[in-house]
């Protein structure tokens, strides 16, 4: 059927309720819209659904959701799994109490136990929940960080970490091969509680995630010494951080935790901010704002389902606040942890470092130094936690820190997905650390520099949205592969990896080799002395994303060669899309 097929289909038919209707008649006669809603299924990808709210098969609403959650019914039944439960967890934006309902009541109907959070609880809460509980899988409605008009769905296996293969293709396949929407079941909320398949949960899990945060910390000395010199900032931007963040600090000890007001509460609509992103500058204007009142040490921001963690330290010198990008926050934290880890039990001999294929090469530097290894995977942090997987199913090799530029990471293991929680503490306690020193975090990210290299990294995305810019974004991956890049920048190419083919190619020597990574839409350029650059079309939103790094010889050496070289970047694309 066409697209208008589709849509008229949505209009008739006795499946789609009267507000769903009603919607749809409200575009009648605008082509472009119900092209863009009905062009095509909204994707059930490696990371689970994501999308614009809205009536139609492109969009998040309570008819793809439950679509989606069949998908997922039918494939666990298809295992033999004795506890088939699964455990729902959701964030404050718009419709996510209500897809949250519709995913527990699908499983219900599926005959599949469902554990519903009371109320919206963080990214890194559910991944521990999946384990804690026992279940066989767990949904997360959330976006993340998107705007205000998107949410998203997100599944995790019974390690607690999103899925990979060979789940995410099963899954993945059970979905596609929904094609009426009238076979999808659900069932009435008290029918199913009464069965014992929707139980309501919340302060139990709460405590116990607490109690294993708490075991991480390795200088409750330092806290406790330092707790009334320093002031911290914090804002949740709305989200769901607010309750777990303050708890976990005020629990330890830290006595000055101010939170903004104005984006305390949990809010959809995230009125303060455009885009409730810790990378972006403007969601912490009001945080910078309170610090200056405060003098504080340090300003923190988790997003909205609180796995990543945005970061300003203040430079006692000049008094500025710095940010810190997800790479120098990953790599303070991490050496902070690996090298406490040295300093008070020694560090294993199979110890490992993991870092995602477009994270700072400063980790490997880090690394080096600690003498242990260095594990890359793909970009998402579920390929960490896979990892983590593997060390214990083989019973070699031992985690020790694990982030992605993308402001995740994660300290110990008793979630396996990114954990803004468990970072806020962790940052703050290497704070107090420091400070019974004498320094900051910004003196101790310098003494980094010092000690590993002036790395400096960055990212930068071209937003292209609707069908048009897929095939845009199609255009540039096709046009990188069919014409290899040999020089970008005044820096000449030495070895291309290509994830989608697995294939290395040494642009010198002619030689071949493997990736050892699964296939994924990613081409990577080494450069050699320190230089790289990623593109891959984002899996969460419409963009195309250009990762680089460089090291100089400085800070301002690495500035200015970072700056020059994303200019020849954006160039070179941008002749491309002429």
């Amino acid at each position: 059927m066409s697209y208008k097929d589709v849509y008229e289909d949505w209009l008739s038919n006795e499946v789609f309720d009267d507000n769903t209707k009603d919607e749809l008649r409200s575009i009648s006669g605008d082509e472009k819209e119900i092209q863009e809603r009905f062009y095509k299924e909204l994707e059930f990808g490696t990371a689970g659904l994501r999308g614009i709210i809205g009536a139609g098969t492109n969009r998040m609403n309570i008819y793809t959701v439950r679509k989606a959650t069949q998908g997922l019914a039918n494939y666990i039944n298809g295992t033999d799994k004795k506890d088939k439960s699964v455990v729902i967890a959701y964030d404050s934006r718009r419709m996510s109490p209500e897809f949250a309902d519709e995913a527990a009541l699908c499983l219900a109907a599926n005959g599949i136990k469902a554990y519903v959070f009371e109320s919206l609880r963080p990214t890194p809460e559910l991944s521990y929940a999946v384990r804690k509980l026992g279940c066989i899988a767990g949904i997360n409605i959330t976006a993340s960080h998107n705007p205000p008009e998107y949410n998203g769905y997100k599944v995790y296996w019974e390690d607690g970490a999103q899925i990979t293969p060979p789940h995410d293709k099963g899954i993945m396949d059970e979905v596609k091969a929904i094609t009426d929407y009238s076979v999808l079941k659900t069932m009435d909320k008290d029918a199913a509680a009464a069965k014992g398949l929707y139980e309501v949960i919340g302060e139990a899990v709460d405590d116990e995630y607490i109690k294993e945060l708490k075991k991480l910390v390795m200088n409750q000395d330092c806290i406790d010494a330092v707790s009334d010199d320093i002031n911290i900032v914090y804002t949740p931007l709305h989200g769901t951080g607010n309750i777990p963040v303050r708890r976990i600090l005020r629990e330890l000890g830290f006595k000055n935790v101010y939170v903004v007001k104005e984006q305390e509460l949990p809010d959809g609509e995230f009125p303060t901010v455009s885009y409730p992103n810790p990378e972006a500058e403007e969601a912490f204007a009001l945080a910078l704002k309170l610090a200056k009142e405060k003098d504080a040490d340090i300003v923190l921001a988790t997003d909205p389902d609180a796995d990543r963690l945005g970061v300003y330290v203040k430079d006692s010198k000049s008094g500025d606040y710095i940010s810190l990008t997800g790479n120098m926050s990953g790599c303070l934290i991490g050496d902070y942890e690996i090298g406490q880890i040295k300093e008070k039990k020694g560090i294993p001999a199979d110890g490992a470092l993991i870092k995602t294929i477009v994270s700072s090469d400063m980790a490997n530097a880090i690394a080096d130094y600690y003498g242990i290894e260095l594990i890359e995977v793909l970009t998402g942090f579920k390929y960490i936690g896979q990892k983590i997987l593997e060390f214990e199913t083989e019973g070699k090799g031992t985690y020790l820190f694990g982030f992605e530029e993308s402001y995740g990471c994660l300290v110990g293991t008793h979630a396996r997905d990114k954990d803004a929680v468990v970072a806020t503490m962790k940052l703050c306690e290497a704070a107090a650390y420091y400070k019974t020193k004498n320094m900051t975090l910004w003196d101790a990210m310098l003494a980094m520099y010092e000690k590993y290299g002036y790395y400096k990294d960055d990212v930068k995305a071209i937003t292209l949205s609707g069908k048009e810019g897929l095939e845009k974004i199609q255009l540039i991956m096709d046009t990188l592969r069919n014409n290899r890049i040999e020089e970008l920048g005044g820096y000449k190419v030495k070895v291309v990896r290509d994830y989608q083919s697995g294939e290395t190619y040494d642009i010198h020597s002619g030689s071949k080799g493997k990736t050892g990574l699964p296939s994924s839409n990613v081409l990577y350029y080494e450069f050699g002395n320190g230089v790289w650059f990623c593109v891959r079309p984002s899996g969460t939103e419409p963009k195309i994303k250009f990762y680089y790094g460089v090291v100089g010889d400085s800070m301002e050496d690495a500035d200015k060669k970072s700056e020059d070289f994303a200019k020849a970047i954006l160039d070179f694309i941008d002749n491309i899309l002429k």
